[in-house]
């Protein structure tokens, strides 16, 4: 039975997580061609596109990293189909130099770069609004609020590219990928093959003498999508008063339901919810303006458009006080809700503070949650790595770490990332550090990061004679952010890959013949492989070799077959320290005290049997399958 995203009929209503409404909208529109590179919080469109393209009219891929996927899809809308490219925000950095250049070419076909921005770093190095990408690009923005925007603006936004020729960004946030809602389907476009590549130079090759004329047309291009923001169904006016409110992206949701709290309900306000949000409708803007004495600007992160606003209403000689962030009651940072957006509110229509209600019980109403930190979990040869570079360097050496789940090596004890600055960056930072200070460096690179951005960096490492030992994490899949495959992957989700990229022989390939490889569930093999490799000195490499158990049970059908337990006799295994190793050094979270002893839990315990090698106090017996 074909999936709803797919065959869902024309009218009827879905609860859709606002990442498959995304893609939704990509069928209805008639996508032909999406490339990604996956990434919290946009992994679920491209993993969904993934599991429907056997039954899909489109080409999908997983590209080895943001560029490549911009630039792929790139070429697949030169040759006349309709595409789009899925990153997380801090991808976009990495895709901006096709990027930039691509809206100046154009988009024959039609392209959408869906930007799935992070506000709070849930799982992010930064919290980067990328509403500023679609100012120096000179892209078209749409910021949906709910699931169902969310479908009809990743249709619009296609469409509307096919039409004006042009790159269009789709901005979301966390909570809009996240969030669930009912959606109602239309019928889906059926487009024509695509016609394939029309040779013409002076429109897409961008030298310096057809560039300038570029430019020009792409600010053309953009007076025309002003004019299709003026009048956009995502534009839409509401209210009544002299105090108005101008919101954008999901902060129209928190201030939908702000607007219903008692005190703001009785007041009178004026709403504009502004989901095409660039090119700024500014006739638009200024006609809500009119008659209003207070103008409060709701956007997270950057004052975007509270600084576009503050332009016009002066070009326009208006005098009104216009609250936001420059001054204002709402931060710069972090994630925005509905009491934030209520007390903004209140401060702009000049309501007192509600008092705090008191609880019954005496206490306070808010009780916190304790704190869960991530960690590597039961099983994971990260650990089993970690462990045994820590135990030949300890704190001797520098720790250059990368992106992925392996960046919890941070956590003690294994205490293995002391530095981190984006995607690759372990190999060419680590390098950095090594030169300068003459320290002893360790760097730490996942398979799936290593193809994306951590060759070059060895390459570089080799033409400069750079003295470092990088440790390839390979599990064997992409971990973080939800399994997806890799070129280094032999077993996917939907099978073999029989396009394996064997990552040892590409390592000797650009010159480096200090490498090791091993299960490092073995320690024996492990420890003497980083033994013999610290006492070299230039490029050297440690291929740690094992698949994530989580994945391993979905693609090899792994199943374990025993668990540890503690021996009975371990009688210093106490909370006191007096012994504690294997708690204390490896800390897995199956370990834990039980009436002040260590023991393991056999639920959680993977059947890794790595702290049998570490603890002669730990056995093994026969384990249920799981």
């Amino acid at each position: 039975m074909a999936h709803p995203l797919l065959a869902g009929a024309p009218g009827s209503t879905h609860l859709f997580l606002g990442n498959e409404a995304i893609v939704r909208g990509a069928i209805e529109a008639g996508i032909q061609f999406v490339s990604c590179y996956p990434g919290t919080p946009s992994s679920e469109v491209p993993d969904t596109f993934f599991r429907l393209s056997p039954e899909g009219s489109y080409t999908f891929e997983y590209s080895v990293n943001e560029k490549v996927a911009l630039e792929v899809a790139g070429g697949a809308t030169l040759a006349g189909a309709l595409s789009m490219a899925t990153m997380k925000h801090v991808g976009v950095n990495v895709a901006a130099d096709p990027l930039l250049t691509l809206t100046y070419v154009g988009s024959p076909g039609g392209f959408m770069l869906l930007s799935a921005d992070d506000p709070g770093c849930h799982s992010s190095q930064n919290e980067q609004d990328n509403r500023i990408y679609a100012r120096i690009a000179g892209m078209p923005c749409l910021e949906p609020s709910t699931a169902q925007e969310a479908k009809d603006m990743t249709r619009a936004a296609l469409t509307m590219s096919r039409a004006l020729g042009a790159p269009v960004l789709l901005r979301t946030t966390t909570r809009v990928n996240h969030l669930r809602g009912p959606v109602v389907l239309s019928e889906p476009t059926v487009l024509p093959k695509p016609a394939g590549f029309q040779k013409n130079p002076s429109k897409f090759v961008p030298i310096p003498a057809f560039a300038r004329p570029m430019h020009l047309r792409l600010m053309e291009m953009l007076e025309k999508a002003r004019e299709i923001a003026e009048t956009s169904p995502f534009n839409t006016v509401s209210g009544s008063g002299t105090v108005g409110v101008i919101a954008s992206g999901i902060s129209r949701a928190y201030l939908s339901d702000a607007l219903a709290e008692a005190d703001i309900a009785a007041a009178m306000v004026k709403v504009l919810d502004l989901g095409f949000s660039h090119p700024l409708p500014e006739k638009l803007i200024a006609k809500f303006m009119e008659g209003l004495t207070t103008l409060l600007v709701i956007e997270e992160l950057e004052p975007v458009l509270e600084t576009e606003i503050r332009a016009l209403a002066q070009r326009l000689g208006l005098s009104l006080t216009i609250l936001g962030k420059t001054p204002g009651p709402l931060p710069r940072n972090g994630e925005y809700d509905v009491a934030m957006v209520a007390g903004a509110l209140r401060q702009a229509l000049g309501l007192p503070e509600p008092e705090k209600l008191a609880c019954a019980c005496g206490t306070d109403p808010v009780v916190a949650l304790p704190n869960r930190p991530p960690n590597l979990c039961a099983g994971c040869p990260h650990r089993a790595t970690y462990f045994a570079v820590r135990k030949i360097f300890g704190d001797s050496a520098v720790y250059s770490s990368d992106i992925g789940c392996y960046t919890l090596g941070i956590l003690p004890p294994l205490k293995a990332a002391d530095f981190l600055l984006c995607m690759g960056s372990s190999v060419s930072a680590g390098c950095g550090v090594s030169k300068a200070s003459g320290q002893t460096v360790v760097g730490f690179i996942g398979d799936s990061t290593f193809f994306h951005s951590g060759i070059t960096g060895l390459v570089n490492a080799v033409f400069n004679r750079h003295d470092i030992l990088l440790v390839i994490l390979d599990n064997r899949t992409t971990a973080m952010t939800g399994h997806q495959p890799n070129p280094g992957v032999d077993k996917t989700t939907l099978g073999d890959n029989p396009s394996m990229v064997d990552i040892e022989p590409l390592v000797r390939g650009i010159g480096i013949d200090q490498i090791r490889k091993v299960n490092p569930l073995n320690q024996k093999a492990t420890l003497k492989a980083i033994e013999e490799l610290k006492a070299l000195s230039g490029v050297r490499v440690l291929i740690a070799e094992e698949p994530c158990p989580l994945f391993a049970r979905r693609a090899y059908g792994v199943k374990r077959t025993q668990v540890a337990y503690v021996a009975a006799d371990c009688a210093q295994a106490a909370a006191d320290g007096s012994c504690g190793d294997c708690l204390n050094t490896l800390a897995c979270p199956a370990f834990h005290l039980e009436d002040g002893k260590m023991a393991i839990d056999p639920i959680l315990c993977a059947g890794c049997m790595l702290c049998l090698q570490v603890c002669k106090n730990i056995k093994a017996r026969k384990g249920d399958a799981k």
